[in-house]
């Protein structure tokens, strides 16, 4: 199905969480001197524009990148994802949100690799022209071009099936993200499907899941059947910012499962999921879920915290 279109959540709770996450995930890779590929199955168009297009016409930022925009406490990590999005934004106006592949290449060094995968036909031609603008940018600043050679490549394709070709890479250093739209069922069985073969190929790379929280079946089953997969160990986060509406539809909740997340990361989760909750909570039923285990065991922590 070729109908989704990010735009129309670009900025919400949701990517709060998600690209928050994969932010921290990526400089967690930085620490190392060896070079990394990342891996986008389903990369969107790369940028959004908050005022106009589909983004504004539900406004789902209001829900997320809005209310920490003028925030001065934000935890440290917090900061670092805000810090990224304001300098997309240098005149101080709230104006544009930039998706996973834009939040990668910001992060990344120059030896890493990006492959980023979109199926969508407007979509990777926006997403194209989006890194050709940067490599402008780059040029203007005499700065090395992004895309023209090999640090980024971008690609028409199945971003499921075409992760198999990539795994393991050649560094034997790798971050997986996977986040396709769930508009099918078919989406949660492929995401399972595509992680089983994954970590075949490739099991001491990292995979973030993004998932969103919904009152059907496949998406309640999702997170445990991940754990179950053959990894060292995972993690598991969700946010909530009020509980479901009466009619259940509308995203008010959505996770991130990370298959061999980096051992900084719990505590770094426990020290900014309240801050969020607090800061994007709309109701009493606001709240966050985090917990850890190993497939084998299954033992983990269960945090939820007060609205405060």
């Amino acid at each position: 199905m070729l109908s989704y279109r990010h735009g129309f959540h670009a900025g919400n709770h949701a990517d709060v969480l998600k690209h928050f996450v994969l932010i921290q995930l990526l400089q967690y890779m930085n620490q190392k001197d060896a070079a990394y590929t990342y891996v986008d199955t389903h990369s969107g168009a790369g940028l959004y524009a908050l005022d106009s297009g589909y983004a504004s016409k539900n406004a789902e930022f209001e829900t997320g990148i809005a209310p920490l925009w003028d925030k001065k406490d934000l935890p440290p990590a917090l900061a670092d994802y805000m810090d990224l999005v304001k300098a997309l934004n240098p005149s101080g106006k709230m104006r544009y949100y930039p998706g996973s592949p834009y939040c990668a290449d910001k992060v990344m060094r120059e030896q890493d690799r990006l492959r980023l995968f979109e199926l969508h036909p407007s979509e990777i031609k926006i997403l194209s022209e989006n890194f050709r603008k940067l490599d402008a940018h780059a040029a203007e600043q005499g700065r090395r071009p992004t895309v023209r050679g090999k640090r980024v490549i971008i690609s028409d394709g199945d971003g499921f099936e075409s992760l198999k070709a990539l795994l393991p890479p050649p560094s034997r250093r790798g971050l997986v993200l996977i986040d396709p739209p769930y508009e099918v069922k078919d989406d949660y069985r492929r995401v399972k499907v595509a992680l089983e073969d994954a970590l075949k190929r490739f099991p001491s790379g990292t995979y973030a899941i993004w998932y969103p929280s919904l009152n059907r079946q496949e998406s309640r089953q999702l997170p445990d059947k991940l754990k179950r997969l053959p990894s060292k160990d995972w993690l598991n986060v969700t946010l909530s910012i009020s509980g479901p509406t009466p009619d259940g539809f509308g995203l008010h909740s959505s996770g991130m499962f990370i298959l061999n997340p980096p051992w900084t990361l719990m505590a770094t989760l426990k020290e900014v999921m309240p801050y969020l909750v607090a800061a994007l909570g709309t109701d009493k039923e606001a709240n966050f879920v985090l917990e850890s285990g190993a497939p084998v065991t299954g033992a983990g922590t269960n945090l939820r915290p007060k609205r405060t």
